[in-house]
């Protein structure tokens, strides 16, 4: 008789990862310390680090249009020529109406209203709700 196969034990659930990519170090690090209670945050001060932090477990990238080594539309393009899976805010001051012909998930104008609204858009984000 062959000896009986079992599966192994995996999580039922993985912790959603999101990757925020902006060079502005303290709001970077306020969207990471306000998300890491309920997901993986990695953070990136610019478009390379973010290239080498974005990988196929990344859920949502939270991506600033203005970084200093390529421009976050740039990025976002890369990002959608890839195989990633991933939903992307981009995240700027700028005016939303320059950024029509971009592939984003949703666009969030700078200042945001507060955590709540990063915890939210995430959260949203991961449920197919885009409505921002």
């Amino acid at each position: 008789m062959p000896p009986e196969l079992t599966m192994p034990d995996f999580p039922t659930t993985e912790t959603p990862t999101v990757l925020i990519v902006d060079d502005n170090r303290p709001l970077a690090d306020g969207f990471a310390k306000a998300l890491h209670d309920e997901y993986e945050t990695l953070t990136a001060y610019n478009a390379a680090e973010a290239r080498e932090s974005l990988h196929d477990g990344v859920d949502v990238v939270l991506l600033d249009r203005r970084l200093p080594d390529t421009p976050g539309d740039r990025l976002l393009e890369e990002i959608r020529a890839s195989d990633y899976d991933c939903r992307v805010a981009m995240v700027s001051a700028e005016d939303p109406s320059t950024a029509t012909d971009l592939d984003y998930d949703c666009y969030l104008t700078k200042p945001l209203s507060g955590v709540e609204t990063v915890r939210q858009v995430v959260t949203d984000l991961l449920g197919g709700n885009v409505s921002y």
